[in-house]
C-alpha cells in the first residue's frame, strides 16, 4: 500500500510513498531497541554534544527545509523559515543544559548516602501532527534523545518529506542510525506499537479524540504517557487594556500558522465597556491580512493544510452564524485552486455554537462580550480545553493575579500572545492533555527518576 502527499496551495500530488510492511516494521522497531541500549550507555555529555551539534544542521539547511514544510502543509515560507531556526534554538538549549538537567541529585537522609539518579526508558513513540512539522517532533526527540531513549516516531501522512529530512539531520550530525526511526505507518499500527514491550512511553501532539484513545492503550499497558491537545484559548481583554496592543496581540496570537495551531488565540473575550472598539479594531486588522500562495514573501496566510480541515471549518462557521453569530468579515469559501480560507471574524458568539464551544482551526477570530471581570474569567474557563491563554490591561498586577489563578490552562501570558519557548514547560489541563513538554520539565517525563541508597 502506498500514501501520496498534496499541495495544499494547488491541490497536486507531490510525492507517493510506500507504508510499511510487517516485517520492515519489525526491523526498524528492533534496530532501534538495539541502537538505543548503546545509545544509554554513552555518556550524557556526549548525547548532549550529538544533539546540540544537529542545530547546525538544521542551520545549514534551513532554506531547504522550509521550502518542503510549506510545499506539503502549506505554511507560508517565512514562517516555515522561523519554525526552522525556533528548532535549532531547541536543539541548541538541551545541548548546553541536557546534562546537567539529568546530574545526581544528593538527598540528605539518615543513610550514609541517598541521591536521586535519572535513568533512560527505553523507546518513545512519538505520534505527531502536521501542523508544525519540524517544531512538534524536535521539542519532544531533543529531550528523550540527550536522557538516552530512542525515539520512534509516526508523523502525520501529510508531511513525509518533513519526517525524513529530520531523521537524516540527527543522523548527519552524529546521531548512530536507526535510534530515531521514521515509520510510514498507517494509524491502526500505533496500538499495537504501544503494546510492543520494547516501548516504553508514547508522546502524542493531537486532537482529544487522538490523546484518549492512546491513553487509554498506553493506560492498559502502564506506559508513561504525554498528551498536548486540542485548545480553545481564551484572550480576556479588560475595560483598561491597551487596545492597540490588544489588538495586534490577539489578531497575531489567532492567525499564527494560520490559526492552524492548539495554541492560538481561539476566543476574544471582551469587558463590554470596550467590545464595540476592541472589536471595530480587529475587524480593521483582520482586513489587511493578505491569504495568498505560501511562497509569496508578501503572504500572511497560507492554505488551510487539507480540504477536509479547511471543509470542516468552514461547517463549523456557518452552523454558528445560523445558531445566532454574526459575520462581520469574511466566512466565505472562496472559488479558488487550493484549500484557502478568509480572515473571518465573529461577534455576538455564545454557547451552542461551535465558534464557542469547539476548537476551530483556521484563521477564525471569535469575539464574546462579558460584563465585568469575573464574567470575563467565568466565559473563559467554560470550555473543556486548558492549553494557553492571555489577558490583556493596564495593570500588570492585575494580569499577574488572574493569570496565576483566574484562568485553568497549563500557559498564561500577561499583555502578550502564547508562544512556546525551550526554557519553560509546555502543555494543558482538562481536555488539553498531561504531562509537560520543554524546559527541563520536558525532559524528567521519559525518564526512571530512581532513588539510589547506600546504607555502607
Amino acid at each position: 500500500m502506498r500514501f501520496a502527499t498534496v499541495n495544499p496551495a494547488s491541490g497536486e500530488t507531490l510525492r507517493e510513498y510506500p507504508f510499511l510492511s510487517s516485517a520492515g516494521l519489525e526491523a526498524a522497531v528492533s534496530a532501534a531497541a538495539s541502537a538505543q541500549r548503546d545509545w544509554a550507555r554513552r555518556p550524557v555529555e556526549e548525547r548532549a554534544r550529538i544533539v546540540g551539534d544537529a542545530a547546525r544542521t538544521l542551520r545549514r539547511r534551513e532554506a531547504k527545509l522550509a521550502e518542503i514544510m510549506t510545499q506539503e502543509m502549506g505554511k507560508p515560507l517565512r514562517e516555515a523559515l522561523a519554525e526552522v531556526r525556533k528548532c535549532a534554538l531547541a536543539l541548541d538549549y538541551y545541548g548546553e543544559h541536557g546534562a546537567s538537567f539529568l546530574g545526581d541529585r544528593p538527598v540528605e537522609t539518615d543513610s550514609p548516602k541517598s541521591y536521586v539518579t535519572f535513568q533512560p526508558l527505553g523507546l518513545v513513540l512519538a505520534v505527531m501532527p502536521w501542523n508544525f512539522p519540524y517544531w512538534q517532533v524536535v521539542r519532544a526527540a531533543a529531550p528523550a534523545l540527550v536522557a538516552g531513549n530512542g525515539m520512534l516516531l509516526k508523523h502525520a501522512p501529510n508531511v513525509p518529506y518533513c519526517a525524513l529530512q529530520l531523521v537524516d539531520a540527527f543522523e548527519a550530525a552524529g546521531l548512530p542510525n536507526g535510534l530515531f526511526a521514521n515509520l510510514f505507518v498507517d494509524v491502526p499500527a500505533v496500538g499495537g506499537l504501544i503494546r510492543d514491550g520494547r516501548v516504553q512511553g508514547v508522546t502524542l501532539t493531537g486532537s482529544t479524540r487522538a490523546g484518549r484513545s492512546v491513553a487509554e492503550v498506553a493506560g492498559r499497558e502502564v506506559k508513561t504517557c504525554v498528551l498536548e491537545l486540542g485548545g480553545s484559548d481564551p484572550y480576556v481583554v479588560l475595560e483598561d487594556a491597551d487596545l492597540t496592543l490588544a489588538t495586534e496581540a490577539c489578531v497575531a496570537g489567532r492567525l499564527v500558522n494560520g490559526g492552524q495551531s492548539c495554541v492560538a488565540a481561539k476566543r476574544f473575550i471582551v469587558h463590554e465597556a470596550v467590545a464595540d472598539r476592541f472589536t471595530e479594531a480587529v475587524v480593521e486588522r483582520m482586513s489587511r491580512v493578505r491569504v495568498g500562495e505560501p511562497m509569496a514573501p508578501a503572504t500572511d496566510v497560507g492554505p488551510l493544510a487539507r480540504r477536509d480541515l479547511r471543509d470542516e471549518l468552514a461547517s463549523q462557521v456557518a452552523r454558528s452564524m445560523e445558531a445566532g453569530a454574526r459575520c462581520l468579515l469574511g466566512g466565505r469559501t472562496p472559488d479558488v485552486p487550493g484549500w484557502y480560507y478568509p480572515a473571518t471574524v465573529l461577534a455576538e458568539v455564545g454557547p451552542g455554537m461551535p465558534a464557542y464551544d469547539e476548537e476551530l482551526f483556521g484563521p477564525v477570530a471569535s469575539v464574546i462580550r462579558a460584563e465585568s471581570e469575573e464574567d470575563a474569567l467565568r466565559i473563559a474557563n467554560d470550555t473543556a480545553y486548558g492549553l494557553g491563554a492571555a489577558v490583556f490591561t493596564s495593570d500588570p498586577e492585575r494580569g499577574e493575579r488572574i493569570a496565576r489563578t483566574g484562568i485553568e490552562a497549563g500557559s498564561c501570558f500577561v499583555n502578550d500572545f502564547v508562544k512556546s519557548d525551550p526554557r519553560l514547560p509546555f502543555g494543558g489541563v482538562k481536555a488539553s492533555g498531561i504531562g509537560r513538554e520543554l524546559s527541563e520539565f520536558g525532559m524528567l517525563e521519559f525518564v526512571n527518576v530512581k532513588t539510589v541508597v547506600v546504607a555502607g
